[in-house]
């Protein structure tokens, strides 16, 4: 009998996929479960129509992510802290401050967790950062850290 998953089952398959089972675990197990629908013309259809929607709403994050890659590789972020001689500072920015400069100097919204530090700016002039926008999608951009 070939099923449709609606969850992952472990040894079988993932969500959405289409397996031939036998009668018997079909009946017995997966669908009173539910685990799994009977494949019928009318499932595969609207499993086929599911899969399309996913397929566009990726494209479209995809595309959108490409183009705040594309707004904030051109940008140079400035932020101004305390700092004391030599140019270290009285604390470090973080990627939470780098990700609320984003908001305000470029309109982008960047999540703070998107936003790779090897460890926090402590030291004033331009820092080098990137942030992963999306999989596959990055930002390369400027942080100019100014005196306060």
């Amino acid at each position: 009998m070939k099923v449709v998953l609606k969850q992952q089952v472990k040894g079988l398959g993932k969500a959405g996929d289409i397996v031939n089972v036998s009668d018997g675990y079909a009946q017995n197990y997966l669908i009173p479960r539910g685990l799994a629908t009977q494949a019928t013309t009318g499932t595969l259809k609207d499993l086929e129509q599911k899969k399309a929607a996913a397929r566009r709403r990726e494209e479209k994050e995809l595309a959108e992510a490409g183009e705040i890659a594309r707004q904030l590789s051109s940008k140079t972020i400035a932020l101004k802290a305390k700092a004391g001689e030599k140019g270290h500072l009285y604390g470090s920015i973080t990627s939470k401050d780098i990700a609320d400069a984003v908001l305000e100097q470029a309109g982008l919204k960047v999540d703070r967790k998107k936003i790779e530090l090897p460890e926090p700016i402590r030291e004033l002039g331009e820092h080098k950062v990137v942030a992963r926008i999306y999989p596959g999608v990055e930002a390369k951009f400027s942080v100019s850290v100014e005196e306060a």
